[in-house]
């Protein structure tokens, strides 16, 4: 068994402080001390750490507590020396200020300093300070009272304070939300599985804390990416770890050939879609273990870092980092292919395009409901014509499994609907990869940019006949909803409607048929619908009014009753419109509009206006 050191006058830095060590090493009899010396400055760093929400700072004073208790059971004395830092020594604690203040503290009290910082160990030895230099060892990994909520089906973990544990467990899209303690969690206990997992992440090769904020904590630990949010943040203290179920390879979906020789040949600019949970980053972490079995030098870049990879996969977490240095290392190390997972800031659209038009090839994990949502993504971001250069394959994963893929690129030709020559630009074209199918297209119109679904048109028939039939249609609606319109020349049209509604389309002395060819700008040719269900005789009761005109409107004055209310108008049994009646129980209709057109025509010819309701 090894001699217990004694030390007359021990000074402790931070770095020791959180992780504990010097009361383990008291406790376990390996050292004795006299005094602990510990200078305002370690006080003034935990509690600026705490103050940002930072795990460490209250990991360091909790010791510093501990600390305090022994002092009566082990027979030491606890000096507190120094002054507070300013603000700006605390500001730049990284660059070495705080440790200069602890090491000063060393030399003036002739103490030995406690550090696991190797910099701050040799620095002092450098100045001639006694020091004790405790190398920060990893610890096996433990089981985690977090592990306990897990087990081979579950998903994700939820642990909110006051509501039972709660647990995914299936696989993607088959899965159920379950009930995993028997009774409700504390505040307290949520805190104490938060402190463990933050500690055990500091001590092990393979626990990372990505992200650190004032209110909430990202971490990667082994398997699980867990992430932890409290007060003021969230309205409570609630931890959320999730792990994958499954390990798959690239073999394991089911690609087709064209679809495997895409990959393997030419797309290298990828981008992996879905809802959350659909299995978006197993299939990234499949591509990747894929291109690295291929002899290819693979990157990865995230937040945090989930993925679980072969060694000879470097993981680059974003969070550590600036996008500008995450650029910089990609291009100096020239890596085959890079995985960016996920992609959710502006920063981090720009950063994938700029490495693809670098000739990095991408593969970029991003949320979407559909494949189209995950290239609508890049609009704004970037210039039209860059995008096809960027993005050239889109792979949807819906319940764990390959959806369906798209393929991008860019021709200059007219857009579909258009008929004319002269308007042929640029044209983004989306097609479904496997069956070449377009899909959508994508151009600058005016100062705007679109995205138009491109829908199959009927043999013969131009996008401006269909635009012309649609509104045609849209207008005969008032009069009928059984109809059918065919545009036969760019100057006329054919119109089937019931036979009992050619008289009121027509007007008397045709008036209401020239109105309507006036409105819309083309011959329309009347006939009789064949084979077509009659619309049913209209229900409801008639309603009394008044009706009054001046120079711009009628206004109809009905009954109170009947404010809120739908109500139709009809002239004669010809239908004209639906009316919602406003508070004062009064419908307004501009005489010149095709409405009041009617109205003024049915009082010249004596016709009965009726409303309905």
């Amino acid at each position: 068994m090894p001699k217990e050191m004694i030390i007359e006058r021990l000074v402790p830095d931070t770095s020791i402080l959180i992780e504990g060590l010097v009361s383990t090493k008291i406790a376990k009899k390996e050292i004795k001390v006299h005094q602990i010396i510990l200078h305002e400055a370690v006080f003034a760093e935990l509690e600026h750490h705490a103050n940002e929400g930072r795990a460490i700072g209250h990991v360091g004073l909790d010791e510093i507590k501990k600390l305090q208790e022994m002092a009566q059971t082990e027979k030491f004395e606890i000096k507190i020396t120094g002054k507070r830092p300013t603000a700006g020594e605390i500001k730049y604690a990284k660059l070495g200020e705080i440790d200069a203040l602890i090491r000063q503290t060393a030399w003036e009290d002739d103490g030995t300093l406690i550090t696991g910082d190797k910099v701050q160990a040799k620095v002092a030895e450098a100045k001639g300070i006694k020091v004790m230099y405790i190398p920060l060892e990893q610890k096996p990994c433990k089981k985690l009272k977090l592990e306990e909520y897990f087990d081979p089906t579950t998903m994700s973990v939820h642990l909110r304070e006051g509501v039972l544990a709660k647990a995914k467990k299936g696989k993607p899209g088959a899965w159920t939300f379950e009930e995993v303690s028997k009774k409700k969690l504390s505040a307290e206990e949520i805190k104490e599985i938060s402190s463990e997992i933050i500690e055990e992440a500091r001590m092990r090769t393979d626990g990372f804390l990505e992200i650190e904020r004032e209110g909430s904590t990202i971490i990667q630990l082994g398997l699980y990416r867990i992430v932890i949010t409290r007060p003021p943040l969230s309205d409570g203290w609630e931890i959320t770890a999730v792990r994958p179920v499954k390990k798959l390879i690239l073999s394991d979906y089911a690609m087709s050939e064209k679809l495997t020789k895409r990959i393997a040949e030419q797309a290298e600019g990828i981008l992996i879609a879905g809802a959350p949970g659909q299995g978006k980053s197993t299939f990234a972490q499949a591509l990747a273990i894929h291109f690295a079995e291929q002899g290819k030098i693979v990157k990865t870049v995230e937040a945090p870092r989930d993925l679980v990879l072969p060694d000879e996969i470097t993981q680059l977490a974003i969070s550590r980092g600036t996008p500008e240095e995450i650029h910089d290392i990609l291009l100096l190390t020239r890596p085959d292919y890079t995985i960016f997972d996920e992609m959710r800031n502006t920063k981090d659209f720009l950063l994938y395009s700029d490495l693809r038009l670098s000739g990095v090839g991408m593969v970029g994990v991003i949320h979407g409901t559909t494949a189209l949502d995950a290239i609508q993504r890049f609009i704004g971001k970037l210039d039209l014509g860059v995008i096809p250069h960027v993005v050239d394959t889109v792979v949807f994963i819906k319940n764990g499994m390959i959806g369906n893929v798209l393929s991008v690129k860019m021709v200059v030709k007219v857009p579909a609907g258009m008929t004319e020559a002269d308007l042929a630009r640029p044209v983004v074209t989306i097609d479904e990869f496997e069956t070449g199918k377009q899909l959508a297209e994508i151009y600058s119109y005016g100062e705007e940019t679109v995205v138009v679904p491109v829908t199959e048109i009927k043999a013969g028939q131009t996008g401006a006949k269909k635009l012309a039939a649609d509104a045609i249609e849209r207008t005969m609606q008032r009069y009928t909803e059984h109809l059918k319109v065919e545009v036969v020349s760019d100057n006329k049209a054919i119109v089937y409607v019931p036979e009992d509604r050619i008289a009121g389309i027509i007007g008397r002395e045709g008036k209401n048929i020239m109105q309507l060819e006036e409105q819309l700008g083309i011959g329309l040719d009347i006939r009789e619908l064949t084979g077509e269900p009659e619309k049913a005789k209209p229900e409801g009761n008639e309603q009394t009014y008044d009706l009054d005109e001046n120079n711009k409107y009628f206004e109809f004055f009905l009954d109170k009753k009947l404010e809120g209310k739908d109500i139709d108008l009809y002239i004669g049994d010809d239908y004209l419109a639906t009316f919602n009646v406003g508070k004062k129980a009064t419908i307004r209709i501009k005489k010149q509009n095709p409405l009041g057109k009617s109205i003024s025509n049915a009082r010249k010819n004596n016709d009965r206006i009726r409303i309905l309701a």
